[in-house]
């Protein structure tokens, strides 16, 4: 089943976040508390969104999501910030099922795209991501600005 998050799922999607850190060999970089994500989820206009995947009672996906904007399409879009699905429960569902319910809400709300950013090594996900069409962007690189040279950015 798949529904939207509420405050009582923080602590099983925090785990989760760990978890798919862990994975992608980033363990050391999670800092988020169950504090921040409470905040980001249920301010009174959030910026971030979360569904989850539940069986049998339990959590074992979640997809975290924001809006983006396109300018050549004029239209709002969803970023997926992250998709995970338990080891135990992949093969169930769970993941395109997060993915359809993502897709339908940028159909129903008119958003034109739904983006997300893969590492190359992860061939079970890009084949995953490619299983349903997806396409990837061969030609744009990712850039990112964080810690020190963000700072150090700022300030000048």
């Amino acid at each position: 089943m798949i529904r939207r998050a509420t405050i009582q799922d923080v602590p099983a999607i925090i785990d989760m976040i760990r978890e798919l850190a862990d994975y992608e060999k980033s363990l050391h970089e999670v800092r988020v508390t169950p504090e921040q994500l409470e905040s980001a989820l249920f301010a009174p206009d959030p910026a971030l969104h979360a569904h989850v995947a539940e069986q049998d009672g339990r959590l074992v996906g979640y997809a975290l999501w924001f809006l983006n904007f396109s300018t050549w399409r004029g239209t709002h879009g969803i970023y997926l910030e992250d998709l995970y699905v338990r080891p135990e429960a992949r093969g169930g569902g769970h993941g395109k099922a997060l993915m359809a319910e993502l897709s339908r809400i940028c159909v129903e709300r008119g958003y034109h795209r739904l983006e997300w950013s893969v590492l190359d090594w992860n061939e079970p996900s890009i084949a995953f991501y490619k299983s349903m069409g997806a396409v990837p962007m061969d030609e744009w690189t990712v850039y990112r600005l964080t810690d020190e040279p963000l700072r150090r950015t700022a300030g000048s």
